[in-house]
């Protein structure tokens, strides 16, 4: 039972860290008043071909409305840019400016800096194991 209130604690700690940790690192001169939810959007368009406003919803699991108001913000503070489709003028796609593609970047970087200090000193079986135990609690947050 120790291991369970053990893991508990730390998965408690790491949630709030992580997402104290990922405010503070998006903030620099260059990206001041960024937030968290405004990176996840950029990361969920990408550095690629534009994509439609219902795909990056999906991917983001939040509705239409949620996302037109996050993306309003991006496009009022330049990290991303609308476009109506010229195959079907219905449907908006959103890709990043030279700002956002940056702001991507940078948040890749915090992502890698944070992924090499959790597997710096693990074996290839630790590794393994690690991927199984996040696996898992992926699938668990799925199902909620």
């Amino acid at each position: 039972m120790e291991i369970n209130i053990v893991l508990n604690e730390l998965l408690v700690k790491l949630f709030k860290d992580i997402s104290e940790i990922e405010e503070r690192a998006i903030q620099t001169e260059e990206f001041k008043g960024v937030t968290t939810n405004d990176v996840h959007v950029i990361e969920a368009i990408g550095v690629g071909q534009a994509k439609n406003m219902s795909s990056v919803a999906k991917v983001l699991n939040v509705t239409m409305g949620t996302l037109t108001i996050s993306v309003n913000s991006l496009v009022k503070k330049g990290y991303v840019q609308r476009v109506r489709s010229e195959e079907d003028r219905r449907v908006v796609l959103v890709s990043l400016t030279d700002s956002g593609k940056r702001a991507f970047e940078h948040h890749k970087k915090f992502h890698d800096k944070m992924i090499q200090a959790v597997i710096k000193e693990l074996s290839e079986d630790e590794k393994t194991v690690l991927e199984k135990a996040l696996t898992n609690l992926s699938d668990f947050f799925k199902k909620m």
